[in-house]
């Protein structure tokens, strides 16, 4: 795919949505489920994405459940990111509700403060902040070997790149999220109104034989719907790095070298006992384009506009998700 002056493109001629070419019999049931398989071997060191690291500046904090636990990150006196249970140790307060005030975090039942080291009874977790994304170690949840750092997928430097954090909530469990992202053949069938001229090129083989044989990577070709006929082609590249994480790197084409991080991080169950899983999603974008730079100025104005570019896609997506956790509890999922 060679470089353009301009990213844009112009389609030959509009195809109506059930004019597109089939694509159930490369999606084979097989192929996904066997890359969800070895997506779920890899290790994550029991570490869980719980936020943008934007959240913590200043005095805010990140605050939620993850597989059921109650969790507050912070910023601590030095700037570093800390963080615990959000159950206050004196009398059970939800921390969730409480400020923070220079680095410390302050009970607002009865004053309690803590700066993120032990006291009271109350011990602190393992925290990561790799520049976009803040992570929590979780070592009683994930019963894994327990990593220093989380497996963070290769991604541009933020300071040089637009970043931008979408947070979606469905009922379902992580690996239907995983398989969803598994699946690019869905691409232009379930999204229309985003892309078009979806082909997978490249995918691993059947994976019923043994699990290292063979890439692990789905390579797509696809344009992105711009107005009209008017696209953006590009080649993208989808692994899994671990058992939570799908990745989407731009390899050719307009914005070659960014990459769309989807994490899946359970919650626990909601009020009916039914699976809950955030959907947290990092668009790291770059490109060589000399007006780049401008874009990265107004990242302020354009962060709302990429987030809401992923909820509309996720909107179809969690509904995908869900229907697959649906299925599955019920027995009735195909294959």
């Amino acid at each position: 795919m060679s470089r353009r002056r301009l990213p844009l493109s112009l389609r030959r001629r509009a195809v109506p949505w059930e004019g597109q070419r089939p694509t159930w019999r490369e999606a084979r049931p097989a192929l996904i489920a066997g890359a969800l398989k070895r997506a779920r071997t890899r290790p994550s060191g029991n570490w869980y994405v719980v936020g943008a690291s934007r959240a913590l500046r200043g005095e805010g904090k990140l605050a939620g459940t993850v597989a059921g636990q109650e969790i507050v990150v912070w910023r601590g006196p030095d700037g570093r990111p800390v963080g615990g249970p959000a159950i206050c140790p004196h009398l059970g307060a939800p921390l969730r509700d409480s400020p923070v005030r220079c680095g410390t975090l302050v009970c607002h039942w009865h004053g309690l403060a803590l700066d993120g080291n032990p006291y009271a009874g109350w011990s602190p977790l393992p925290v990561h902040d790799d520049g976009v994304l803040v992570w929590a170690r979780l070592d009683a949840v994930g019963g894994e070997e327990p990593l220093d750092a989380p497996v963070v997928p290769p991604r541009p430097e933020p300071s040089r790149a637009l970043t931008a954090v979408y947070t979606g909530v469905g009922v379902c469990e992580p690996e239907d999220v995983v398989a969803n992202r598994l699946d690019p053949w869905h691409g232009a069938w379930l999204h229309p109104y985003a892309f078009v001229d979806l082909t997978v090129v490249d995918a691993p083989g059947d994976p019923a034989g043994a699990m290292d044989d063979g890439p692990d990577a789905l390579t797509v070709d696809v344009s992105f719907k711009v107005a009209g006929r008017i696209v953006v082609p590009v080649r993208a590249v989808f692994t899994a790095p671990g058992p939570r994480t799908v990745v989407m790197r731009v390899c050719e084409g307009e914005g070659a070298g960014s990459v769309v991080e989807t994490h899946a991080t359970p919650l626990g169950a909601d009020g009916a006992g039914r699976p809950r899983t955030a959907v947290i999603e990092a668009v790291v974008a770059v490109s060589a384009r000399p007006g780049f730079a401008a874009a990265r100025r107004a990242a302020p104005l354009l962060r709302p506009l990429v987030r809401a570019t992923a909820g509309r896609l996720w909107r179809d997506d969690l509904a995908y998700a869900e229907r697959r956790w649906h299925l599955r509890s019920t027995g009735r999922f195909p294959g």
